[in-house]
């Protein structure tokens, strides 16, 4: 009984989460909002979101599952830092559920303005068609890998960062600042400087770029780089015009 006592306790190790880790993650989530709301306050926000003048009700569906995401982001990350590991898993297969109804129905509004001749930041409908497509796809990408990688939380939570960043355009290009609306490549600048902010996040913390940070981050760069000059193509144009038809 004495050597017992006298021997050390092994106490059972438990994983604590950087204080980094919180600190950074919390921080990018606030900043996506911050884009969000100054991208939409006007028209969906301060509109009163449900009474907002939108062009019909599919509109209205595409905002709420949308912002739905980005509160689901906000509890995620709180789950997370108050240690509810278990909640975090379950509420995320309701997450990924979110995640699908989301590439369907953003596609069908992407569609839906097509049909209504919309068109935005000096592009026509056909070829602006593009810009929704490309978002929506890589959210898709970068939301399957996540699933994938759920026993990763490096893998996971860059991934979700990502996806999250990939369907910013939509704010930034209402954001009312002259300069972006006159140049609509600068509006790259704000999902490419998310990005750099990643990177610089894992050198840091990290002494290397992950890999999960450097191929998810090459994919939408190389995506936002090729995806007007393809608009214009003629190939586009009438894969546009069949989704007219």
């Amino acid at each position: 009984m004495a050597t017992d006592a006298m021997r050390p306790q092994i106490l059972p190790v438990t994983r604590t989460r950087p204080i980094a880790d919180r600190i950074f993650f919390s921080t990018m989530i606030l900043l996506l909002w911050m884009t969000v709301l100054i991208g939409f306050a006007k028209t969906y926000f301060l509109a009163g979101m449900i009474h907002a003048p939108l062009p019909n009700r599919l509109i209205h569906i595409h905002g709420a599952i949308f912002t739905l995401w980005m509160v689901l982001l906000l509890v995620q990350e709180g789950l997370i830092t108050v240690r509810k590991v278990a909640w975090h898993r379950a509420l995320g297969l309701a997450g990924f559920a979110l995640a699908v109804c989301m590439v369907v129905i953003g596609l069908v509004a992407a569609t839906d303005a097509l049909h209504r001749d919309v068109g935005h930041l000096g592009l026509d409908a056909k070829t602006f068609y593009v810009i929704p497509v490309s978002a929506i796809g890589l959210f898709a990408v970068y939301v399957l890998f996540a699933w994938h990688a759920r026993r990763r939380p490096a893998a996971h939570k860059r991934l979700i960062l990502i996806a999250t960043i990939a369907l910013m355009d939509a704010a930034v290009g209402r954001w009312p600042v002259a300069s972006l609306q006159a140049n609509p490549k600068l509006m790259d600048l704000v999902p490419f400087g998310f990005l750099l902010t990643i990177v610089m996040f894992d050198l840091v913390t990290q002494k290397k770029v992950l890999r999960t940070t450097l191929w998810a981050s090459l994919l939408l760069v190389a995506v936002h780089v090729i995806r007007v000059p393809i608009g214009l193509t003629h190939a586009w144009r009438a894969f546009a015009a069949h989704m007219i038809g």
